[in-house]
């Protein structure tokens, strides 16, 4: 099962570093990786695997215990441009970037749709 979010106010390369630390774990110890991370983009990964579990769990009957992440990435959203002003009448460009991540989860020993890896 997979569970995406779009546009998330967190840059991607702070967000890599944390799907880094959840890639091919068991689902649910990666939430308990995701809930004792002082990060600030553990809250927003945590709520997206939380919601490909219960994809999982209500659309194809799986197990959340026999789950693991098999594929999370993130990919750069637009740049929101802002200008700060600086002397002599200049200006400095601010860059607020966003993300799209995207997480998917298999069934050990095979895949949700049956099939075997």
């Amino acid at each position: 099962m997979k569970a995406s979010v779009s546009h998330v106010r967190i840059s991607p390369r702070k967000i890599t570093a944390i799907l880094d630390l959840i890639r091919n774990k068991n689902a649910n110890y990666a939430l308990a990786i995701l809930d004792n991370l002082r990060k600030s983009a553990s809250p927003c990964i945590g709520k997206l695997l939380r919601s490909a579990m219960a994809n999982a769990q209500n659309n194809k009957g799986i197990s959340t215990s026999n789950l693991f992440v098999s594929e999370c990435y993130v990919s750069p959203g637009p740049i929101i441009r802002r200008m700060l002003p600086v002397s002599k009448g200049r200006g400095h460009r601010i860059l607020k970037r966003c993300s799209h991540i995207k997480i998917f989860l298999k069934e050990k020993g095979g895949d949700v749709n049956g099939t075997k890896n």
